[in-house]
């Protein structure tokens, strides 16, 4: 038996209070014009995971993205991006899983690319 999910975006996005509503709809649109992708994956390795799943595809998408970002794929702020989590929950994150920050300037020249994107 396998559990099925699709990676979506996700309905929310918490945006500062500094930014104006502009901004927000430009990353809304960013964020839903991303293709999504169907997995099956086992029924006994999300168990043996411990993960959720009734959320087993914001679960899957965070731990995907936490593992690119440790290998160094990609930087901090394009991670967080991936799976729709604020810069400061993926940390928190990061840290729960013992992922060290790896903050440099190759990955503040991403997130300032990141940003621009956005509009921001």
């Amino acid at each position: 038996m396998c559990a099925q999910f699709a990676l979506k975006p996700f309905s929310f996005v918490r945006v500062p209070a500094s930014y104006n509503g502009f901004a927000s709809v430009i990353i809304m649109r960013y964020l839903e014009s991303m293709q999504t992708v169907t997995a099956e994956i086992p029924a006994e390795l999300v168990l043996a995971a411990g993960l959720d799943a009734g959320n087993l595809s914001v679960e899957a998408t965070r731990l995907l993205a936490l593992e690119l970002y440790r290998q160094d794929k990609v930087s901090l702020g394009r991670a967080a991006e991936l799976c729709h989590t604020p810069v400061e929950q993926f940390m928190d994150f990061a840290s729960r899983h013992n992922v060290p920050l790896h903050y440099g300037a190759d990955e503040l020249e991403e997130d300032r690319r990141t940003l621009e994107r956005l509009g921001l």
